[in-house]
């Protein structure tokens, strides 16, 4: 498994990490089986990040975390752990980015992770009503603390990196990217490279499109997150599947699946991308995984890129609602 520096001065850490918000049945149930299963077998294969957040299921995703660190504690050593906060649940103001609200949350996220840091506390979402000066400097605060080791942002602009930049290191940066999202290119992937932040790259196989078992679409339509996603709805949903058919032609006349190849274009975009897959199955685990193992050729890229272009998506990524809160910068 290959390794990555976590932002200028953090951690090695493995350039996969597992996104943990499938533990909290956003996608569909999963057992604490299930999700412990899924994080052994990511142990076993060398994979040492582990991102949540204290909203995925209120809080039961980092519980289920917390009782397989329970199970198995010398794992809590081997991970680099990462959790967020800052979206409230509340909407006369859902974003809250006070130092208050922020240490408690972090607080109520140690508790249920059952450890007395992490390695990276993200801002889940950024409150204007804080400028990102005055936030980075909250965050300066947190590391102080010694709650966190490292501080994140997530759905942000590029200029508000480096405005945050200025008052404190920003480790990493959270962000939608994959070969259906492709606007992280317009100016956060360079920004990230320059400033040393690692961009960790969320929904990195295109919710389930750039797999070899693409959601149905009466399953899509019984999720609460893709229900009424622009992607998931008709007429979007096939022409998306039919568009996807052939990357998934490609990869099998490659030897590959889907998955794997959508994971290995993510880590070629460059050594400061980390892609977190989430999953609650441990046979798309190992399909997700064979993409650390894949170093696809110039003539690979190419091939991708001729399949699914830049702008090859039908429909927004995020509905009306979904937007509130995510910087958009281009």
């Amino acid at each position: 498994m290959k390794t990555i520096r976590l932002g200028a001065k953090g951690p090695n850490v493995s350039q996969f990490g597992i996104g943990a918000m499938s533990f909290a049945g956003i996608y569909g149930d999963a057992t604490v089986e299930e999700s412990h299963a899924v994080l052994n077998d990511c142990r076993a294969a060398g994979v040492t990040h582990i991102d949540t957040a204290n909203v995925y299921g209120k809080g039961r995703s980092e519980e289920i975390i917390g009782s397989w660190f329970a199970d198995t504690p010398s794992a809590r050593n081997d991970m680099v752990l990462a959790t967020k906060a800052a979206i409230t649940g509340d909407a006369e103001r859902p974003f809250n980015n006070d130092p208050d609200y922020l240490e408690s949350c972090l607080d109520a996220s140690l508790k249920r992770l059952g450890v007395d840091h992490v390695d990276l506390f993200y801002v889940h979402r950024f409150d204007r009503a804080h400028s990102p000066e005055d936030l980075a400097g909250t965050l300066a605060k947190l590391i102080d603390s010694g709650k966190t080791r490292a501080v994140g942002l997530s759905e942000i602009a590029p200029a508000t990196l480096r405005r945050a930049w200025t008052e404190c290191p920003i480790a990493a940066v959270q962000s939608e990217y994959s070969l259906s999202t492709r606007a992280p290119e317009l100016g956060l992937v360079q920004t990230c490279a320059e400033l040393d932040t690692t961009l960790v790259a969320f929904s990195p196989v295109g919710r389930a499109f750039l797999t070899d078992a693409p959601f149905s679409y009466d399953r899509a339509q019984s999720m609460a997150f893709t229900q009424n996603n622009p992607r998931f709805m008709q007429p979007n949903y096939n022409a998306n599947i039919a568009i996807t058919d052939n990357f998934r032609a490609l990869a099998a006349d490659m030897g590959e699946p889907a998955a794997a190849l959508a994971i290995a274009w993510v880590i070629a975009q460059g050594d400061h991308v980390l892609p977190i897959p989430g999953t609650k199955n441990a046979q798309h685990l190992t399909e997700l995984l064979r993409g650390t193992q894949i170093d696809p050729s110039a003539e690979d890229l190419a091939r991708i890129e001729q399949v699914l272009p830049v702008g090859w998506a039908h429909g927004d990524r995020y509905t009306a609602a979904q937007w509130l809160g995510p910087e958009r910068y281009c």
